[in-house]
């Protein structure tokens, strides 16, 4: 069977790198397509995971509007050069070439569509099935829509696929009892991140002072930091990041994917910007599990208080290890599932459907 899975992220590449190489050992023949930006490719050059280059990425919506034009022009190309039968990804690519070639799409999203309603409008409708966490149910009830128990976070960083690797304490500098504390900041200039609040620069200095007088800092940003937070920038590979995370004492920051990661590895995570409370994914792992805690801008004063509070604590990680393995425990290996799901596709999709419970058979 001839695939392709497209990356327009770099969360992305996460998300698919295990099934990637999981369905290219089983012998299938696998293309890989992205976009045109450094974090993509350099993540998909130390994976070694080859790829065709769709085109430059740019923040400006015009800008993305326009390319999307030609990243499905170059989509194309591959998908019939390549004899593609099923295309899959995040991505309105996938979704809207397969309205216009031979292959079947397979689309996952984990988003709830009021949140990202252009992905919505311009993906959904072209998509053959749309694969989502269960925690978005109420949003997912077309007979293209199939629910797994999981997270993308889960894709990557299911035990089966993921162990913490020890020597990225000495790599930085940390002893293995040393405290120290992860913060990240996004640029807020992707197309759904437009009108929302992120945390201030006065408010990411408040953060740093409660937290300086406990352990070491460590911040990760997606783009240029601001010179007052120099100092504490984190200077590692992108693909080593989940180990740091895994040993840190606390996560916290504006990143709705890296809270998610955070706590998915056991890690106390702390959010605060507009998303707060909106989204059905974060908010199943912080109301059904309590692995993290989301705060809005205006709250700002709460998320102090409550890391003061929980900062205290001596053994807050063996907290959230109890947590974590009750996540564990009522998810699939969403991995596993994605494999088979792609193999027998698409009498895949019409077992899930009439047998939704045969998920579990990925544990």
């Amino acid at each position: 069977m001839n695939q392709l899975f497209d990356i327009g992220h770099p969360g992305q590449v996460h998300l698919f790198r295990n099934a990637i190489n999981i369905l290219k050992e089983k012998g299938h023949n696998v293309v890989v397509t992205a976009k045109n930006s450094p974090n993509i490719l350099d993540l998909l050059e130390k994976l070694n995971i080859k790829y065709f280059n769709l085109g430059d990425k740019y923040d400006e919506l015009h800008l993305k509007a326009f390319n999307q034009i030609k990243y499905n022009k170059n989509l194309l190309k591959i998908v019939n050069s390549n004899k593609i039968d099923i295309g899959v990804g995040s991505s309105l690519t996938i979704a809207q070439v397969s309205k216009i070639s031979r292959i079947k799409s397979i689309i996952l999203d984990d988003d709830d569509t009021d949140a990202v309603k252009l992905f919505a409008w311009f993906a959904h409708p072209f998509a053959d099935t749309i694969l989502s966490p269960i925690a978005l149910k109420h949003d997912r009830k077309r007979k293209k829509d199939i629910l797994y128990s999981g997270t993308h976070e889960l894709f990557y960083l299911h035990p089966n696929y993921f162990s913490p690797d020890p020597n990225i304490l000495k790599h930085l500098g940390v002893s293995p009892n040393e405290t120290f504390f992860v913060l990240r900041f996004v640029s807020g200039k992707a197309y759904h991140d437009i009108g929302e609040n992120w945390i201030s620069l006065k408010q990411k200095l408040q953060i740093i002072d409660k937290l300086s007088r406990f352990g070491k800092i460590f911040i990760t940003t997606e783009r240029e930091i601001e010179p007052e937070l120099a100092k504490w920038q984190l200077k590692l590979s992108p693909e080593k990041i989940h180990s740091l995370l895994y040993y840190a004492k606390m996560f916290i920051g504006d990143s709705q994917t890296m809270t998610s990661e955070a706590a998915i590895l056991g890690t106390p995570a702390y959010k605060c910007n507009s998303f707060a409370h909106r989204l059905s994914v974060p908010n199943m792992l912080e109301y059904e599990y309590g692995l993290c805690y989301s705060y809005k801008v205006n709250e700002f004063d709460k998320l102090i208080n409550k890391i003061s509070h929980d900062i205290e604590k001596p053994d807050i990680k063996k907290e959230w290890e109890v947590k974590r393995q009750k996540f564990l425990s009522d998810s699939i290996d969403p991995t596993a599932f994605l494999v088979w799901f792609i193999e027998n596709y698409p009498k895949s999709a019409k077992i899930m459907k009439e047998n939704p419970d045969y998920q579990y058979n990925f544990k």
